[in-house]
């Protein structure tokens, strides 16, 4: 789902440089009666989607003029033929009910169409031009899985690249939406639940920035209840709206930056990161020389047995499981409070599985 998110906003910012087959409006419309009619709760008359159609346009794009009969009619037509490559089985009851005729349908499960491949072959081929660039490095995985989806679909064939993913993970609906509130600057109100707290709560919160860590998301803004710096998970709001009246008010912290002193996402307002000494043993060295911890590790020295390297960071949760994942492998060194706290981790850990024996 990521990729084709990246992909279809690429595609919308050099939009004005390609001949796009089908305008914006339209393709509100055709979103929009999509999600009409998967909709199998409800019975839908065309000017009930003539309705919705409006309200999307007004929402999405200030439009208050309403939508035709005729334009809907169309639009319909378009998603019913090959011309756009969804053929969507769009029936009609009882002489005016319409619905589609496989529950399962949704346009944004349509394979790609010939047109939509030589648009990405020309996409792919402007990206390949950046990838050895250093300012550039992010587009590189970008560029592969667009390159594996396209010899995917023009061949037929199977997938050899299996990239990390994960079907079932929730929130995923609201990057879109998120991301066009911190573009545009916009005041959110947020219904958030929390693992800790017993019912969900809103909030008044400013966006600041999306972030991913292990195949889940967040977002960085502010409370406007507290001004507290705020780390929210995606798959933890329930629903969320724009606030047109609320004014919205700008970081006061470099944005970009902020994590850059963080293994995933915890860090307490004004946390101080501290030089961590580690030691990892010789069998493992390499992975931690070949793939650092963090971006501030440095290798101190060799030694007969191991490496000792050392890293800048915020202690955290993230990076206790980080350390403690290479079990017996990897020891800290200092500091000794921090020693300390993953020792007495290790010896509950142990205490749990003796009380399991002696059960």
């Amino acid at each position: 789902m990521r990729s084709k998110t990246v992909t279809r906003t690429f595609i919308n910012e050099i939009s004005p440089h390609i001949d796009m087959p089908i305008n914006k409006l339209a393709l509100v419309r055709y979103k929009t009666i999509d999600s009409c009619l998967q909709n199998r709760f409800r019975k839908w008359t065309l000017e009930d989607l003539m309705e919705a159609c409006s309200d999307a346009l007004y929402e999405y794009e200030g439009m208050t003029k309403g939508i035709s009969r005729r334009t809907i009619q169309l639009d319909i037509q378009n998603m019913r033929s090959e011309k756009l490559g969804y053929n969507a089985p769009i029936i009609v009851t009882d002489k005016k009910f319409y619905s589609y005729e496989d529950k399962g349908y949704s346009i944004t499960n349509s394979p790609l169409t010939q047109q939509d491949l030589g648009t990405l072959v020309e996409v792919l081929d402007v990206l390949k031009q950046f990838k050895g660039f250093g300012y550039f490095q992010e587009l590189t995985g970008m560029v592969t899985r667009l390159e594996d989806k396209l010899y995917t679909h023009q061949h037929k064939g199977k997938s050899y690249i299996d990239f990390e993913k994960n079907e079932l993970l929730k929130g995923l609906q609201h990057i879109d939406l998120l991301h066009k509130a911190i573009i545009n600057k916009k005041t959110v109100d947020i219904l958030y639940q929390s693992f800790k707290a017993a019912s969900a709560q809103n909030i008044t919160f400013y966006p600041y920035l999306l972030k991913e860590y292990r195949n889940r998301w967040f977002i960085l803004g502010c409370n406007k209840r507290t001004k507290a710096t705020m780390i929210l998970a995606l798959d933890r709001i329930e629903q969320f709206k724009e606030l047109r009246s609320e004014k919205y008010m700008k970081p006061d912290f470099d944005v970009a930056t902020y994590f850059d002193d963080v293994i995933g996402v915890s860090k307490m307002p004004n946390q101080e990161p501290q030089l961590i000494v580690c030691k990892i043993s010789k069998e493992h060295a390499p992975y931690i020389i070949t793939k650092p911890i963090h971006a501030s590790q440095q290798i101190i020295r060799g030694e007969k047995d191991g490496t000792v390297f050392s890293i800048h960071v915020i202690w955290n949760f993230e990076l206790e499981r980080e350390l403690l994942g290479f079990g017996e492998q990897l020891q800290v060194l200092a500091p000794r409070r921090i020693q300390g706290k993953l020792r007495a981790r290790m010896k509950r850990a142990v205490a749990a599985y003796e009380s399991e024996k002696k059960e």
